[in-house]
């Protein structure tokens, strides 16, 4: 399977050389390693934009560019069949760039282009968010360890936890069903009507806590946000977590093929402010596309960029001590399937969709 896919994306990149007259392609990020070959990982420091190797295609070859530290672990571990290999020494990396010298000859394209570079065509870059079955069934799969690492985590949670505690769980949760943690955001209960974005700080959670995860697997990312509380919710918060579902409903209805990012976000624009929260959708970023990026592409008022299926989305519409975020992918026929639904996390029904409310333990 993976080396038929390695066969496919191949071909759409020479496509793009010969169209564009380009002479090779140097992917250089993790996320672009991991599209081209199909699922593979360049990682060695988690929070770097790239890895320890990096992908580099002509009209008539392609090879894994890496150094002899690393060169046997990648064959041997992350990367199928249909790649050559250009292994320099560790501390020569001219040696690279001679090498690709040698097989381009001309214009290179890049994800991450220097100044003797040139971007990467847009076609390019909607074959990378537009999903095969193959990267579909992956993506199955990580937003069902995702979710299930999530479930776990806040079932063990309690109130006296720290918030680095909480996020400490969360990490080793995703670590051991075999996905990277690159955000695990913890508000306990202070904090979480007064930060969005909040990074876990070693206070108690109190009687309620949000947890986050971007966890990434074959190199796809699963985002979903969930919350415990370890007393009855408040009326107030009732009202809150119920309006934040109403308005992601109505974002959710509006994703359909051919539809524009930035009238997504005009619409939840419209939804926040018929709940009577007009200046919301100023307060947080609403979430976009995903894929080999947490977001592929951040809807705003001026994303034009037109939905296409099969994409994944994960939309998270807020409001101060509430959220819901899930990460879905937008099928051929319209529908919607919810890659990090776990059905062991408490749900509700909102206009026909199972949609998490928070878990009272």
């Amino acid at each position: 399977m993976s080396a038929a896919e390695v066969t496919h994306k191949l071909k759409l990149v020479r496509t793009v050389l010969a169209n564009t007259g380009a002479t090779g392609v140097r992917l250089r990020g993790t996320d672009w390693f991991a599209w081209a070959t199909a699922g593979g990982s360049n990682t060695v420091l988690l929070a770097a934009e790239t890895g320890v190797a990096e992908v580099l295609i002509t009209l008539d070859g392609a090879w894994i560019l890496t150094d002899e530290i690393e060169a046997q672990r990648l064959q041997d571990e992350e990367v199928p069949t249909g790649f050559e290999w250009a292994v320099n020494p560790w501390a020569m990396a001219d040696q690279r760039e001679a090498f690709v010298g040698s097989v381009t000859h001309g214009k290179v394209l890049s994800d991450l282009p220097t100044e003797a570079e040139a971007a990467l065509p847009p076609e390019l870059m909607q074959a990378k968010r537009t999903l095969l079955f193959s990267e579909i069934e992956r993506y199955r799969q990580v937003g069902r360890l995702a979710s299930e690492a999530m479930t776990q985590t806040l079932s063990k949670a309690k109130p006296d936890w720290t918030e680095y505690q909480l996020a400490a769980a969360g990490a080793a949760a995703l670590w051991v069903r075999g996905l990277h943690p690159t955000l695990t955001l913890v508000a306990g209960e202070r904090r979480l009507p007064l930060y969005r974005h909040a990074t876990a700080k070693a206070e108690p959670l109190g009687q309620i806590a949000m947890l986050v995860f971007c966890a990434r697997g074959f190199g796809l990312y699963a985002n979903l946000t969930r919350f415990v509380s370890f007393s009855p919710l408040s009326p107030e918060h009732e009202q809150l977590h119920q309006q934040v579902r109403e308005i992601e409903a109505i974002a959710l209805n509006a994703c359909q093929a051919g539809t524009p990012l930035n009238q997504v976000y005009f619409t939840l624009k419209q939804a926040y402010e018929q709940q009577g929260y007009a200046n919301a959708i100023a307060e947080h970023h609403q979430g976009g596309t995903t894929g080999y990026l947490s977001r592929e592409v951040v809807a705003n008022p001026t994303t034009d960029d037109l939905l296409s299926a099969p994409i994944a989305m994960a939309w998270n519409p807020s409001l101060r001590g509430a959220k819901i975020e899930d990460t879905f992918l937008l099928h051929d026929d319209g529908s919607l399937e919810n890659l990090t639904f776990d059905p062991n996390w408490p749900h509700v029904e909102v206009q026909g969709r199972k949609r998490p409310v928070p878990w009272v333990r």
